[in-house]
């Protein structure tokens, strides 16, 4: 039966593709960005202490004791154990955000994605700010920054099957590597912009270097509730069924017609996900890929501060470098997996390549090594960025799901999440093996890229 219902404006469905693009971009940018700070912040967690002790044994006898909250390490990071609590931190906020992310693509898939990442983002936003505002209320409980970690964590889930959803809705599979890997980049932008401002103030306060993301990514909550147009609409010729709720608020409306289908498929549950060819294999595949690609992101600030002797704010700005590579090898994949319709081929090629680019940056001096760096950023990020889109929407649109379009999101997560085990193993282990030597750390992230590789070769053997 029809129904009227007040609908936006029947405009090309290019412009509303173009809208939706930019917008989920914009707004998936807003969560990578209030991640980052983590990253930057660390070496500041950890500084002056460092440098008192290897003063105090020169000899000098003139030194007060300047160990305060002000002059030296943060508590409870002050203890020669830094590392590992760093390490504890990321691990409770990845592990959270792994566990989480089974649930939230099957919870993605009955409720209204506007509805549901717009809370995600305010609540993203508040835990985020509170994090700094353990340095401006001079918090040193170390359950107060897990306990923050692991709700952020676990709130950042709604964010990645909601909008890899979205863009599923309005982009077919034509050109679908191209266009998730130019998409795709907005990590790679949100880690540089988060950088940069938590750059900005993590040798004056800290505290602000969340707060100022955490206020970004709650402000794109706002924007997301008022503009997200969840998938097509349609008008009375030609029309197919819409999503639930919708409609964003600050359009301009008309009456139009709708007309609503006598039956609507049901989601997906999670075995009869799995059980879609290919979710398995890709799932494991991510798990490695996000391992390396993790290990930059929380540790990459912190071993160029200790390799090469450089300030917070330095070393931030020189590990954009990674993410600027990861821009690039995002689209180059999305491009070649187009042009060879072969999405396990292109990834294990370049995660092949990759292994060696991470070997030499071990032994190469600090300005050869960053060149490496933006090498590396392009291979191991490319893979990473290919399954995270065009291949979990090409699986979430599987031929086995007999045209059911609500299956994207439970796929999403569940590659997604199963690739996060990996991103809270990674940096966990680099905490632990870092104590031995940076070059530990190096040779596990090698390892890893060759049993993504085995896998890959297991892929295209099937």
């Amino acid at each position: 039966a029809a129904h009227p219902l007040l609908m936006p404006p029947v405009l090309s469905p290019c412009r509303y593709r173009a809208f939706t693009f930019g917008l989920t971009f914009l707004l998936y940018t807003s969560f990578h960005l209030s991640r980052k700070p983590i990253s930057i912040v660390k070496s500041e967690l950890h500084k002056n202490c460092s440098a008192l002790h290897e003063l105090s044994t020169t000899g000098s006898r003139q030194l007060p004791r300047l160990h305060t909250e002000t002059d030296c390490s943060w508590k409870p990071f002050d203890k020669s154990n830094y590392k590992q609590l760093l390490g504890a931190m990321d691990y409770s906020f990845l592990c959270a955000y792994a566990v989480g992310m089974y649930l939230s693509g099957i919870i993605g898939e009955r409720l209204p994605i506007r509805l549901y990442l717009t809370f995600g983002m305010l609540m993203s936003g508040l835990f985020t700010c509170l994090f700094g505002l353990g340095r401006i209320y001079n918090i040193h409980n170390l359950s107060f920054y897990i306990f923050v970690q692991v709700a952020n964590g676990l709130v950042q889930t709604t964010g990645w099957p909601s909008v890899v959803t979205c863009i599923g809705n309005w982009f077919g599979k034509g050109r679908r590597g191209l266009i998730m890997g130019i998409w795709n980049s907005h990590t790679s932008v949100g880690n540089i912009l988060g950088s940069l401002i938590a750059g900005y103030w993590v040798s004056s306060n800290w505290g602000l270097s969340f707060i100022v993301p955490g206020l970004v990514i709650a402000a794109m909550g706002i924007v997301c509730f008022l503009f997200l147009i969840e998938r097509a609409y349609c008008s009375v010729t030609g029309c197919r069924k819409i999503g639930r709720d919708f409609l964003p608020l600050l359009l301009p409306v008309q009456q139009v017609v709708v007309v609503k289908s006598e039956s609507e498929p049901s989601a997906i549950s999670f075995m009869g996900a799995l059980r879609i060819p290919g979710v398995i294999e890709f799932s494991l595949c991510l798990l490695f890929a996000k391992l390396v690609s993790y290990t930059f992101l929380f540790w990459l600030p912190l071993y160029i501060t200790k390799a090469a002797h450089l300030d917070a704010k330095k070393a931030g700005e020189l590990s954009t470098l990674f993410d600027v590579g990861g821009i690039v090898g995002g689209i180059l994949a999305g491009v070649i997996s187009d042009k060879l319709g072969k999405r396990a081929t292109t990834c294990a090629v370049m995660l092949l390549l990759a292994a060696p680019t991470v070997s030499r940056s071990v032994s190469l001096s600090l300005g050869l090594a960053l060149c490496m760096l933006l090498v590396c950023g392009g291979l191991v990020n490319g893979p990473y960025a290919l399954i995270t889109t065009a291949v979990s929407a090409d699986l979430g649109t599987h031929k086995s799901l007999k045209g059911n379009s609500r299956a994207l999101s439970t796929v999403t997560a569940i590659i997604d999440g199963t690739g996060s085990v990996g991103a809270a193993i990674g940096p966990l282990l680099a905490g632990v093996l870092s104590s031995r030597g940076w070059n530990q750390v190096f040779y596990m992230l090698m390892a890893a890229d060759f049993l993504i590789v085995d896998l890959k070769c297991a892929l295209m053997c099937v």
